[in-house]
C-alpha cells in the first residue's frame, strides 16, 4: 500500500463535508444544524459514540455530508474507521480543528486505509481525505508505520536475512548513509559468534546489518532490532500454533529499521547507528543444540538451555557491538517473549530500562502520541534464573518472570552505566480494528520517535 493514496491531492475541488463530533460536543453541534439533518440523525440513533458514522443524503439522495463520532481527538485511531465507513470519494473536515487534531486525523486516516496487497488484488478505491495542506511529518510517520507493517506481513520466503539486508541497504542509499553487512563465516572472523551460532543451520546465511548516518557533533543513538526472519524454535521446536506466525519474529528489526528511516527522513540532529542481527532459526544438521555452550562477543559463555530463546542470543552480540561505538543511548526492539504478552496483552509493549529519565521520556512520548507502553522492572535478583553450572550464564532456565529474565540477559551485554532501553513488542494485531488491521503492527514506534525528536530538539 502506498500511504499517500488515501489523501486527495492538494487543491482537489468538490470534497464533501465531514463533521467530526464527540459526545460532549454533540448538543452544541446539533443546535446549528438544519432540522432535516437532525431528523436523519435521530432516525439512525446517532449519539456520536466513538467509532460511529452516518452519511447524510442530499436532496437527490446522493451523499451530501457525513458525521463521524469520535472519542479522544488526539488519538489517530479515533478517526481510523472513516475510510472504510464512508462512501468512496473525497471528504474534507468541516469546522475548526486545531493543528494537533488535524495531524491525528491525517495519521488516523492513513492507518485506517492500510492494506497489505502484495499477494492479492488491491481493494477498490476508498474514501480519500482532502486537506488544505498535508503535514509532512505526519506523512513520514505514516510511512514508517507502513514500513513496519509491510516488513512483518511479508512471508519469510520473500523476507529472509538477504531480503531484509536489501531493504536496509536501499534505505541507506536513499538517505546517504553508510552501510555494511557481515555475512556467514565472516561473523566468526569479526567476533560475532552468537549470531553465527543461531543462524548457521539455515540455507540463508546469518548476518549483521549496520547502517551509520549523521553528524559526529550530534548526540549518538544506537538502534538495535531483533531480525529472526523465521523462528521454528530450533531443535526445541515450536508446536504448530506457536510457529504459525513466526514470520513476524523480525518485528523488532522492522521497528528499528523504520525508526532509523524516520529519523533520517526528518533529518533530526542525531547521529544513528542501526544494527540488525538477521538470521533464520532453522532446523538442520548444523543447528545449535540444547546444552551447547556458545561464545559471545564479550567473552561471556552461554549455555543453551532452550534453542527457542534465540532472539536474546543474537541481540547480545549486537548490543555489545553497539556499546563499543560509545553511543549516548542504546535502544533495542524485539519480539522477545510470550511472557510479555501474558503480562500486558498484545497492545502494550513492555519497556525495560536501566535509566529512569530515558524510560520516563519514552513513556511520556507514548502518552502524547497515543502509542502507549508499560515499564517493567529489571529485577536483578532474578538473574538467578539464568544460572548455569557449566558456563557464565544460561540463555533461559525458568518459566518465572520470562520477560524480566530476557531483559536481564540483554542487560549483561550492555556496557555498565550506558543508558539503555529494551522494548519487548508484539508487532502484531490478532484481529481487525479501526486503524489496527490484523497482521503486522508498529507498537512503540511513534513513541520512540517522539522521544528522540524531543531529545534532539528537532
Amino acid at each position: 500500500m502506498n500511504p499517500i493514496d488515501c489523501y486527495a491531492p492538494a487543491g482537489t475541488a468538490g470534497a464533501r463535508p465531514l463533521h467530526l463530533v464527540s459526545k460532549d460536543a454533540l448538543g452544541a453541534w446539533r443546535e446549528v444544524q438544519p432540522e432535516t439533518v437532525i431528523t436523519w440523525l435521530d432516525a439512525h440513533g446517532f449519539d456520536a459514540s466513538a467509532g460511529s458514522c452516518v452519511v447524510v443524503p442530499g436532496a437527490d439522495g446522493t451523499p451530501a455530508a457525513a458525521v463521524l463520532g469520535i472519542g479522544d481527538t488526539l488519538d489517530p485511531c479515533a478517526y481510523a474507521h472513516a475510510p472504510r465507513a464512508l462512501p468512496a470519494g473525497d471528504w474534507a473536515p468541516a469546522g475548526d480543528l486545531d493543528a494537533d487534531a488535524l495531524r491525528a486525523l491525517q495519521l488516523g486516516w492513513g492507518l485506517g486505509s492500510y492494506d497489505f496487497d502484495r499477494y492479492r488484488k488491491a481493494k477498490p478505491a476508498r474514501a480519500r481525505l482532502a486537506l488544505a495542506a498535508a503535514d509532512a511529518e505526519t506523512l513520514d510517520v505514516l510511512a514508517a508505520t507502513a514500513r513496519v507493517r509491510d516488513l512483518v506481513n511479508t512471508p519469510t520466503q520473500d523476507m529472509g536475512p538477504d531480503q531484509l539486508e536489501a531493504v536496509a541497504r536501499g534505505i541507506a542509499e536513499a538517505h546517504g548513509a553508510r552501510f555494511e553487512a557481515i555475512t556467514g563465516d565472516a561473523l566468526l572472523e569479526q567476533n560475532f559468534p552468537a549470531i553465527h551460532a543461531v543462524g548457521r543451520a539455515s540455507h540463508r546465511a546469518p548476518r549483521l546489518l549496520a547502517l551509520r548516518w549523521g553528524d559526529d557533533a550530534h548526540p549518538h543513538v544506537a538502534i538495535v532490532g531483533k531480525g529472526v526472519c523465521f523462528d521454528t524454535g530450533g531443535l526445541d521446536i515450536k508446536p504448530a500454533d506457536g510457529m504459525r506466525n513466526m514470520k513476524k519474529d523480525m518485528g523488532g528489526a522492522a521497528h528499528a529499521i523504520a525508526l532509523a528511516e524516520l529519523v533520517m527522513a526528518r533529518k533530526l540532529p542525531l547521529r544513528i547507528t542501526l544494527l540488525v542481527p538477521a538470521v533464520e532459526n532453522a532446523i538442520g544438521p548444523d543447528a545449535f543444540r540444547p546444552g551447547e555452550v556458545i561464545a559471545t562477543r564479550t567473552g561471556v559463555s552461554v549455555e543453551i538451555d532452550n534453542t527457542d530463546a534465540e532472539g536474546r542470543v543474537i541481540l547480545g552480540d549486537a548490543l555489545a557491538y553497539a556499546g563499543e561505538q560509545s553511543p549516548d543511548l542504546v535502544l533495542d526492539f524485539a519480539t522477545l517473549t510470550g511472557a510479555a504478552r501474558i503480562a500486558l496483552g498484545p497492545d502494550l509493549p513492555a519497556l525495560f530500562s536501566n535509566d529512569d529519565a530515558m524510560a520516563q521520556a519514552w513513556l511520556d512520548a507514548g502518552m502524547q502520541a497515543r502509542d502507549p507502553l508499560w515499564r517493567m522492572p529489571l529485577w536483578r535478583p532474578y538473574l538467578r534464573y539464568l544460572t548455569s553450572k557449566v558456563a557464565d550464564m544460561a540463555n533461559a532456565g525458568s518459566k518465572m518472570a520470562g520477560s524480566v529474565t530476557a531483559a536481564l540477559y540483554l542487560e549483561r551485554f550492555v556496557p555498565k552505566d550506558m543508558p539503555w532501553a529494551h522494548l519487548d513488542t508484539y508487532a502484531w494485531n490478532d484481529s481487525d480494528r479501526p486503524g489496527r488491521p490484523a497482521g503486522g503492527e508498529a507498537l512503540g514506534l511513534r513513541a520512540a520517535y517522539g522521544m528522540l525528536r524531543a531529545k534532539s530538539g528537532g
